[in-house]
């Protein structure tokens, strides 16, 4: 910013502009001059930053007092301090318009030099001190801006940092909820099947030597068939949980729901046997539905292995039947075995957690199972309850959705 002292002299007689030029000249001023009200206007149309004006009252056509109105009536010139150079007395009339028209002092002439040296001088140091004090407030605002910009900076990262850290907070809980289901998918999928493969095998070793023929050929084939079908659904499940790291989406597909009831009641009829139960599919061989495979797989066994739990030795057959149902399909899963109070089925259709399945049964579960299902059948967009009576057996329903022709 500019720190020179401009001070613009105005008098319609050249002599004076000389005398005060000459008077002020060794303090380093920088003069302009105007020897008319309408010259001084003109000069400060074109320079605003002066730092005072010393303006001759008595001027031809305009005089000093109607050139300081018009002087004040522009907003970027109202700070210049005008002193007004009078050859008159101070009369008081004269000086209260000086003063109602704009002026900060009076100097009369003929001027005393030191005098004007003086209160030029006073006016020079208010100006450069102005100066300062205005370059001060524009760091301040700038450097104020700074920090508001900073503080701006600063808030956005924290935001950012806080929502990196809240997504990755979310990928870890992710990744927790997969291990967990992915553990919970072993334990149920695959822990019937291994029961039933232990079964047949202590079974061999224990009376092979009194087995027929036959006999031993059959444990043989349902070791045999049992393994393969554990070592396939392992491999599966192992690339189902890596793809649940890999995708948010789980896997839909077109299925034929016969045959995918089949595959997973196949894995449990050693477990029903033993119990000497029946497993039944009784889908329609023309229903097709939207789902994962795995998922209703698992799905399936869970309801299944549950039902064959719950149900007494003997006790019948476990049904799976299907309908269409509002574009989806309702898969039903029906035992005849122990059922389950009114109290145990409010838990199952709640959010608890199940600490037990069947208040009347000896046979107790974590839960995990059906927690895992619910999960599945609502990933699916379907729902899922429970119809059971004491003593008379339990049908759990759910729905996936169903695959229509044209259909992704």
């Amino acid at each position: 910013m500019d720190t020179a002292i401009k001070i613009l002299l105005v008098d319609d007689n050249e002599n004076n502009l000389m005398s005060m030029e000459v008077v002020l000249e060794k303090e380093g001023y920088q003069f302009f001059r105007a020897t008319s009200g309408r010259e001084a206007l003109r000069v400060l149309l074109k320079q605003e930053d002066f730092s005072l004006i010393l303006l001759d009252v008595k001027m031809p056509t305009m005089d000093g007092y109607e050139t300081a109105e018009l002087i004040y009536q522009r907003d970027k010139l109202r700070q210049i301090p005008i002193i007004f150079i009078t050859a008159h007395d101070y009369e008081e009339a004269a000086i209260f318009k000086g003063y109602q028209a704009g002026a900060v002092d009076f100097i009369r002439k003929p001027f005393n030099p030191q005098l004007l040296r003086s209160k030029v001088a006073v006016f020079s140091e208010l100006y450069q001190k102005n100066q300062l004090l205005r370059q001060q407030e524009e760091r301040l605002q700038s450097i104020n801006n700074e920090l508001m910009q900073f503080n701006q900076v600063l808030e956005q990262r924290v935001l950012d940092r806080t929502n990196e850290l809240e997504k990755l907070n979310g990928e870890l809980k992710a990744l927790n909820l997969s291990k967990d289901k992915f553990l919970s998918v072993i334990s149920h999928d695959l822990r019937n099947p291994l029961t039933s493969l232990l079964a047949s095998s202590e079974n061999l070793l224990r009376d092979a030597a009194k087995m027929p023929p036959d006999r031993i050929k059959m444990l043989a084939g349902i070791i045999n068939r049992t393994s393969n079908r554990i070592l396939t659904q392992l491999n599966e499940l192992v690339e189902w949980a890596k793809s649940q790291r890999e995708k948010t989406e789980f896997n839909k597909q077109r299925l034929h729901l016969v045959h995918g009831i089949n595959e997973s009641l196949e894995l449990l009829r050693g477990n029903a046997r033993q119990k000497e139960l029946k497993l039944e599919n009784n889908i329609p061989h023309d229903i097709y539905v939207h789902a994962d495979s795995l998922m209703l797989r698992s799905i399936l066994q869970n309801l299944v292995t549950n039902a064959i739990k719950f149900t007494p030795n003997g006790g019948g057959a476990i049904k799976v039947t299907a309908q269409p149902l509002n574009g989806m399909v309702e898969i039903c899963v029906r035992d005849f075995g122990t059922g389950m109070s009114e109290e145990t089925k409010k838990i199952l259709l709640g959010d608890e957690h199940y600490s037990s399945l069947m208040g009347t049964s000896q046979e107790k579960g974590t839960g995990l199972g059906l927690l895992l299902v619910k999960d599945f059948v609502m990933q699916h967009g379907g729902t899922i309850r429970v119809d059971s009576e004491l003593g008379k057996g339990t049908c759990f329903r759910f729905t996936v959705p169903r695959f229509d022709e044209g259909q992704d």
